[in-house]
């Protein structure tokens, strides 16, 4: 850990357009203390991805993401490797029908959305609704998953990552707008334009903070209806009831009030995840490389947070332009995954991420860990 200006940041690898970058999100004028970095920080839009904000009178709307409550949710289930057989390509399949997944896929079957679904706000527009409803228990694309993994004692759990697909990311972008508009109402100049934000006490942040709670429910109950269906696709390939030891769901986009330092503040996370003292969460490492299920020891210094994850090394862009696929299919060897897809997903291989494990050391004040979990199966949206 180490203090620059009014970041104090865990990252021991960070380049410096990310520090640049968090210290201009510090520097705004109703920060209420430190902005904290965690370990697996990187430049992101507006604020860095990693990062831990405090605020008092206003949000930034861009800090906490397009893709509001995007977070993981993990369940070990009460059987070990014996149970999977050793070829897991057909349970791949499974999933993949059971779980749309890609830019714009959901379901168009007509469903019921079940009891996960927060119902649909009714000031939302007709095409956005229908979004929302077809949308519902779907992955999206980019770096979200399904994995089936095996931790250090051979326990099988599930483990998914998704946010709040279409409709949240459309609501995010609305009231980045309207934030930016605002700006040039106020006469506020920013150096960097997407540190846009909304003032408390004004109708653009009551109708920006009821729009994100409910986007918040979305992604929450959609990683549980995701994880209902991968569920039930294992006990069918298991061909036993599957009695769930343990869940856990945690966002790593979002807005809660919080208490911190004396205060009431809106505490923003951006690829971070709460860790106070008992709080469990999950943080993945990337595809072929470790997870982590962790219990939070309460730092005051970081807000009670942790990483949310390894941390990209390498753009997308970057990745795509100097990685190659037998080094990709080497680092997922002995898995069931996306293999035909593989140069799609380039710009997700392992290489183009930090190390977790490093990530992890650099965290050791943060959170404790209980479990450490390794892919067995990875399936991802295009």
């Amino acid at each position: 850990m180490f203090r620059q200006g009014n970041v104090l940041s865990w990252a021991t690898d960070i380049d410096d357009n990310a520090m640049a970058q968090a210290q201009r999100a510090a520097a705004l004028p109703f920060v209420d203390g430190h902005l904290a970095l965690m370990p697996d920080a990187h430049w992101g839009m507006g604020a860095t991805i990693g990062s831990v904000i405090p605020t008092r009178g206003a949000i930034v709307p861009a800090a906490v993401g397009v893709d509001i409550g995007c977070g993981m949710i993990a369940a070990e289930l009460p059987f070990t490797s014996e149970a999977l057989g050793d070829d897991l390509s057909a349970l791949h399949g499974r999933i993949a029908r059971a779980v749309p997944a890609g830019v714009g896929r959901g379901h168009s079957d007509g469903r019921d959305v079940g009891a996960h679904y927060p119902g649909t706000p009714g000031h939302l527009p007709d095409r956005l609704a229908a979004k929302a409803v077809s949308q519902f228990g779907s992955l999206g694309s980019g770096n979200h998953f399904v994995e089936i993994c095996l931790d250090e004692r051979d326990v099988v759990w599930v483990v998914l990552h998704s946010g709040s697909r279409g409709v949240g990311n459309a609501l995010a972008q609305r009231h980045i707008r309207g934030a930016k508009a605002l700006m040039k109402r106020m006469f506020v100049q920013l150096e960097d334009p997407d540190l846009a934000y909304l003032v408390e006490d004004t109708p653009e942040f009551a109708h920006y903070v009821r729009d994100m709670q409910w986007a918040q429910a979305y992604a929450l109950g959609n990683r549980e209806a995701m994880l209902d269906a991968v569920l039930a696709q294992v006990a069918g390939w298991v061909g036993r009831e599957l009695d769930v030891t343990s869940r856990i769901n945690c966002h790593h986009n979002y807005t809660e009030r919080e208490h911190h330092r004396g205060r009431d503040v809106w505490l923003t996370r951006k690829g971070a995840i709460r860790a106070r003292e008992g709080d469990r969460g999950v943080i993945p490492g990337s595809m072929g490389t470790s997870s982590y299920i962790v219990r939070g020891l309460g730092n005051p210094a970081s807000y009670h947070s942790c990483s949310h994850g390894a941390g990209r090394r390498m753009s997308r862009g970057e990745a795509r332009r100097t990685l190659d696929l037998d080094g990709l299919r080497r680092q997922m060897a002995g898995r069931a995954w996306n293999e035909s897809d593989a140069r799609s997903l380039l710009d997700e291989d392992p290489r183009a991420y930090k190390d977790i494990d490093r990530v992890m050391e650099d965290q050791r004040d943060l959170v404790a860990v209980e479990h450490t979990l390794h892919q067995v199966l990875n399936y991802k949206g295009l």
